[in-house]
C-alpha cells in the first residue's frame, strides 16, 4: 500500500477540513440552535469520517443579523449563549485534541456587530477616542439641499453602503448590512486590538483561523464613487474600490509578524470579489509569508451569468468545458512557485453541490454523482474542505417553499430590490426558480441525522430554519451501515487520498481537453501516476487513453480495470499506474 504522506510536508496540506455551521448541526437544549456540545456529540462521527480539521463558523455573541457573521467583537472572548459557553468550547476543543483532530475559528474582523462596544463608543460622538475606530463619513447634499450618502457604493446585500447617524450628523460603512459597520483598518489602534483577540483564541488552543472577506480590510483612499453600471439604480457595485486595496498586504505582514509567525496553525483567507488570478497569489506564495491559501470563487461562478452587475442569485446553465477550464488552471497556476489551493465545493454561502454540478432529480443519480463530485473534490491538489452535509449528498430544499422559508439577508433583500424595480402585476416566478437553485439558506437547513422529527437536528417544537423535506429518507442513519451510500463512499475516498500522496501533492496534466462530457486529467509524482476520469453528464461517454496499465482504485460504479471505458452517467474512475 503507498505511503501515507510524507513528515516533510506541512500538517495543514494533507488535512481535511469539515467546515461546521454550528447553528444547524445539532442542537442539545432544544431551543432550535445548534450548540457547542452538539458538535462534541459527533466528534467520533467525524473522525470517522476521515476529518482532521474542524473549522467551526462564528459562535461568538452575536445579534445573528447575518446568522453569526456580525459578532459582537467586543465579546470575542465569549461565546453566543445559543451555543455554549467559554467550557464548552474548551471541552470541544479537549474532544478535538484527544482524537488527533485540530480545530479553526473563524475571523471576522473586517466588522462588528453595530450592537459591539466598541461600535456604541464610536457612535457617541466625532471627539469620542474610538470614533476613528470605523469609517465615518459627512453627508453630501445636492442642489436642492437633499441629503445624500458620501458616495454610491452599493452594499453587498443591497441598497446603500452607508447608513446616516442623526446624532452626529454622519453616516458609517457598512459594506454589508447596517447592523455590520466596518472596522477602520488605517488605525494601527484597530489592528492592534485584532491582534489581541487572535493571540486569545491561540494561546487558548485554536489551531488556525479561516479569515472572512480578509482582502476587503483596506479602502482604496478617498472611497470615490463607483462607476455607473446600472443607470436604474442608485446605488453601484463598488468592489474595485475596497477588495485587494492599496494597504491590504501590509496588514496582513504585520499580522504575520505580531501574532501568525508565532504559532504552528494554520490560514485561509476568504477572498471575494477578485477574479485576478495574479491578485490572488499574492496572498499564498510562499516568497510572501502571508497566508497558507485562500479561497477563490471561479468555481463558485460557474453557474452565474457573466454580466457586470450579475448577482449570485443567479443562474446560468454551465458547460463541462468551463469546468474544465477552471479546474486545469487553478490545478497548475504557479505550482513552480508554491501556490497552494484551498478545494471546495460547497459551504455556508452556497447551495447544496449535487442540486449546482451534480443531478439530485432521482435517489440513484443523486447518489452517483455526489459520489462523483467526491472524486472531483478528492483527487486535486490542495487543502480539501468538506461542508457539512456534503458527505451525505444533501440537496437543495424543494421549489415549493415558500419565500417565508429563505431566512438569509440576501436573498430578502434581492427579493425586495426586484419587487421594486418590477411592475406590482408582474411575475416573480423567475426569481423563486433562481433563489431555488442558488440561495445560500439551502446550504443552512439543519443536518439530518435520522428519520425523527426535524431529522433528529433538535428535540425542541420548532428549529430555528427548517429541515428538508426529504430527512426520512435522506440522514445519516441510514447511510451508516450502507455500503453503498454517498456517506460510505467519502470514507473510502478519504482513506484513498490519504494512500496516494500523488493525489495531494502530484502534478496535473489535463487529458482530452475537448471532450463534451468528461473531465479527464493525470496526477504525476516522481515515478508514481494517476489517472481521473469524470463523466459530468447524464448520458454514457467514450472514453479511450493511452499508455500504460492502469490499477482500478475507486469508483462509485462497479467497473473492470482497462484503459479504455465506457463511462455511465455520472460515472467517476480513479486509477493508479502499475
Amino acid at each position: 500500500m503507498p505511503s501515507i504522506v510524507t513528515a516533510s510536508e506541512p500538517w495543514w496540506k494533507s488535512s481535511t477540513v469539515y467546515q461546521i455551521y454550528p447553528v444547524s448541526f445539532l442542537d442539545t437544549t432544544g431551543d432550535g440552535f445548534g450548540d457547542l456540545n452538539g458538535i462534541h456529540s459527533k466528534l467520533d462521527y467525524l473522525k470517522d469520517l476521515g476529518v482532521d480539521v474542524i473549522w467551526l463558523s462564528p459562535i461568538y455573541k452575536s445579534p445573528l443579523a447575518d446568522m453569526g457573521y456580525d459578532m459582537q467583537v467586543a465579546d470575542y472572548r465569549a461565546i453566543d449563549s445559543r451555543y455554549g459557553t467559554l467550557e464548552d468550547w474548551d471541552n470541544l476543543l479537549k474532544g478535538v485534541h484527544e482524537r488527533k483532530m485540530k480545530l479553526m475559528m473563524d475571523l471576522v474582523a473586517n466588522h462588528t456587530s453595530d450592537e459591539h462596544d466598541w461600535f456604541v463608543q464610536s457612535k457617541r460622538s466625532k471627539d469620542d477616542p474610538k470614533r476613528d475606530w470605523y469609517i465615518w463619513r459627512p453627508a453630501k447634499y445636492d442642489s436642492d439641499g437633499k441629503r445624500h450618502p458620501p458616495n454610491n457604493w452599493r452594499s453587498v446585500f443591497e441598497g446603500s453602503a452607508w447608513t446616516y447617524d442623526e446624532a452626529t450628523d454622519e453616516y458609517y460603512l457598512h459594506l454589508y448590512v447596517e447592523k455590520q459597520p466596518d472596522l477602520n483598518w488605517d488605525n494601527p489602534v484597530v489592528r492592534d486590538a485584532v491582534w489581541d483577540l487572535m493571540r486569545f483564541w491561540l494561546d487558548r488552543g485554536c489551531d488556525g483561523f479561516r479569515m472572512d472577506v480578509i482582502n476587503i480590510i483596506s479602502k482604496v483612499d478617498g472611497l470615490p464613487d463607483a462607476p455607473v453600471v446600472d443607470k436604474d439604480e442608485e446605488y453601484q457595485p463598488a468592489s474595485m474600490y475596497y477588495a485587494n486595496g492599496p494597504r491590504v498586504h501590509d496588514y496582513i505582514a504585520e499580522m504575520r509578524d505580531n501574532v501568525l509567525s508565532h504559532y504552528d496553525l494554520m490560514t485561509v483567507g476568504e477572498t471575494p470579489f477578485t477574479h485576478s488570478t495574479e491578485e490572488l497569489a499574492r496572498y499564498v506564495l510562499p516568497k510572501n509569508n502571508e497566508l497558507n491559501m485562500v479561497f477563490q470563487f471561479e468555481l463558485m461562478h460557474l453557474d452565474q451569468p457573466d454580466h457586470v452587475d450579475a448577482s449570485p442569485l443567479e443562474h446560468h446553465d454551465w458547460k463541462v468545458a468551463e469546468l474544465r477550464d477552471t479546474v486545469s488552471r487553478w490545478q497548475v497556476f504557479k505550482r513552480d512557485e508554491g501556490f497552494w489551493n484551498a478545494i471546495f465545493i460547497e459551504n455556508h454561502d452556497h447551495s447544496r453541490s449535487v442540486s449546482r454540478f451534480g443531478n439530485d432529480s432521482t435517489d440513484e443519480l443523486r447518489t452517483i454523482s455526489a459520489k462523483l463530485l467526491a472524486m472531483l473534490e478528492i483527487t486535486q491538489k490542495g487543502t480539501l474542505y468538506v461542508y457539512q452535509g456534503q458527505e451525505l449528498g444533501m440537496k437543495n430544499f424543494p421549489r415549493s417553499w415558500a419565500l417565508e422559508e429563505y431566512k438569509d439577508v440576501a436573498t430578502q433583500n434581492y427579493w425586495n430590490r426586484f419587487q421594486k424595480k418590477k411592475a406590482e402585476d408582474v411575475d416573480m416566478q423567475d426569481v423563486l426558480d433562481d433563489f431555488q437553485k442558488k440561495a445560500r439558506d439551502h446550504a443552512r437547513t439543519p443536518m439530518q441525522w435520522d428519520a425523527s422529527l426535524h431529522g433528529g437536528f433538535t428535540s425542541g417544537n420548532t428549529p430555528w430554519m427548517r429541515v428538508n423535506d426529504d430527512y426520512k429518507s435522506w440522514n445519516a442513519a441510514s447511510q451508516l451501515n450502507d455500503e453503498e451510500s454517498v456517506l460510505a463512499f467519502w470514507k473510502k475516498a478519504l482513506v484513498v487520498r490519504k494512500q496516494y500522496p500523488i493525489l495531494i501533492f502530484g502534478e496535473f496534466e489535463l487529458l482530452l481537453p475537448d471532450h463534451g462530457q468528461v473531465l479527464a486529467y493525470k496526477r504525476t509524482r516522481g515515478d508514481s501516476q494517476a489517472l481521473v476520469l469524470l463523466n459530468f453528464s447524464n448520458s454514457a461517454a467514450k472514453v479511450e487513453v493511452e499508455g500504460g496499465k492502469w490499477q482500478f482504485v475507486l469508483g462509485n460504479y462497479a467497473v473492470e480495470e482497462g484503459g479504455a471505458c465506457d463511462l455511465k452517467p455520472y460515472e467517476g474512475r480513479l486509477y493508479v499506474a502499475l
